[in-house]
Formats: structure tokens, C-alpha cells, sequence
């Protein structure tokens, strides 16, 4: 079966959200805070490949979604950053807006890469957020949400 004109929905990952900790230890009397970031969402990206002749396999999966990143930790630990989802697409794919019909991207080589949805940002964590006159911050940020796109 061949298939050359589909509509596709894209969500790329939400950041994660930023830590609220705080460093509490025997020895130490003023720790102070110590909550780490939050993780940045992965983005969706389209890749052209030269071994596909049809976008049958968009037609089936009409819904992809990229992983969130993962929240702050303790100790200042970071967050992971999620993976990019990487959707093959033949070459000569021409990616435009569902509503609209402006032209995003037209992936013309192998291996061609376009970012259709970006993942959001992660939060900050409280240790971020200190300073001279605010020591001990009791907030944290959340994380960005991700695109959506529909093409």
C-alpha cells in the first residue's frame, strides 16, 4: 500500500519539574538549600532515510510522543534529559502546518533532521534561586510544557 499525504500529531516531552531540598547535616549548622534542576523534555524530530517510499507508517501511528524529563533531586543532583523520538520519513517529505498549511520543513537529504516539536526546559531547583539576601529559598520552578504540533 502506498501512502503519500497523512496528518500527524506530534507532542514533544515536558521539562522537569526543579527540586526543593535543603542540606541538614550534623557538623554543618547552616546547609542551606541544595535542590537540583529539573530535566529537559525531549524534542521530536523527523528524519529523512532513503529506504522508505511511502509515509504508510505515519498513517497508522497518527499520535507520537517524546518522553519528559525527569525532576531535580537531592544533593543538587540534575535531572536526566529525556531522548529525542527520531521518526524516519521518506526523503523529499514536505512538513506542513494541519491548520494553516504554511511549510515547515522539506527534507530533500538522507539523514536530513528538522525539529517538528521542542521539548520544554526544566525547572529550576531551590539551590538556583540563592543569593545574599535570600538564603534559604522554599520554591522550585516547574517545568516547561512541550510543543504540540499538528502537520
Amino acid at each position: 500500500m502506498f501512502c503519500d499525504l497523512t496528518e500527524v500529531e506530534f507532542f514533544a516531552g515536558n521539562g522537569g519539574n526543579g527540586a526543593i531540598s535543603f542540606r541538614k547535616e550534623k557538623y554543618i549548622p547552616l546547609g542551606g538549600p541544595y535542590g537540583g534542576n529539573g530535566g529537559r523534555g525531549g524534542n521530536v524530530v523527523l528524519e529523512g532515510n532513503l529506504h522508505l517510499n511511502s509515509l504508510i507508517d505515519l498513517n497508522h501511528q497518527k499520535i507520537w510522543r517524546a518522553n519528559n524529563g525527569e525532576k531535580g533531586g537531592t544533593w543538587m543532583k540534575n535531572g536526566a534529559n529525556a531522548e529525542d523520538l527520531i521518526v524516519p520519513v521518506p526523503v523529499g517529505t514536505l512538513v506542513k502546518l494541519a491548520d494553516t498549511g504554511e511549510i515547515l520543513a522539506d527534507i530533500k537529504e538522507h539523514q536530513q533532521q528538522f525539529v517538528v516539536a521542542a521539548g520544554g526546559r526544566g525547572g529550576y531547583g531551590n539551590a538556583h534561586f540563592t543569593s545574599s539576601t535570600r538564603q534559604a529559598p522554599h520554591f522550585a520552578e516547574l517545568g516547561e510544557p512541550g510543543e504540540y504540533r499538528r502537520v
